[in-house]
């Protein structure tokens, strides 16, 4: 996906989770109870409203517009692309990915996340699941020509983990949230470790050197 559609469509992308404000709590929920400690890192940024849930001390985005919204968050900022990170080796305890997947190449953004992070660091991906309600939604859309979801790719669980474990990334949580579908009314549910049927999954996979 072409960062330049995040640059048309920022201001919307940081309003519609002011607007759905029991969908964002359940997902910022789940970011916090990843307990991530440390120096961080989040790789696509975006605006930063859900990324700042955890603490964060830099953050990657190629999009200059939603850069300029995350700057009013105080974050320190790099205009970049995750598949290719101007940050040294070991540089971090932890690196953050939330609905990433959606616009990268996935395997090459891994593998420069596990090159910066520290020994025994964590890497937490943040997803909509294909074939969750959600996803399946997105999918219409993007099937409709929707302006950013029809450049977007979603993933399963499954293919996320196996991306995971062929960068020997050893998995040691998740937490997932959202059962309501798009169409239902919306309400706060708590992070579960069973990613059954639920549209928001964070993984938690731990770098060992």
């Amino acid at each position: 996906m072409s960062y330049k559609v995040f640059d048309l469509y920022a201001e919307r992308y940081e309003s519609w989770y002011t607007q759905n404000p029991i969908l964002f709590e359940c997902e910022a929920e789940t970011i916090r109870s990843l307990n991530l400690k440390g120096k961080g890192l989040s790789i696509g940024i975006g605006t930063g409203i859900l990324d700042f849930q955890a603490p964060i001390d830099v953050g990657i985005e190629p999009s200059i517009n939603m850069l300029k919204i995350a700057l009013t968050r105080k974050i320190n900022l790099i205009r970049a692309i995750g598949e290719y990170l101007p940050i040294k080796n070991e540089a971090f305890d932890f690196v953050l990915m939330t609905t990433t997947f959606l616009s990268v190449y996935p395997k090459k953004t891994i593998e420069e996340a596990k090159r910066v992070l520290r020994c025994r660091g964590n890497l937490a991906i943040c997803f909509i699941p294909r074939d969750s309600s959600w996803g399946i939604e997105y999918r219409k859309k993007a099937e409709a020509g929707h302006k950013i979801y029809s450049f977007a790719h979603f993933y399963t669980l499954s293919e996320v983990k196996r991306l995971l474990k062929r960068n020997l990334m050893h998995i040691i949580s998740i937490k997932a949230t959202i059962t309501y579908s798009p169409s239902e009314k919306p309400k706060i549910e708590k992070p579960t470790d069973n990613p059954s049927n639920r549209s928001f999954i964070c993984i938690k996979a731990k770098k060992y050197c």
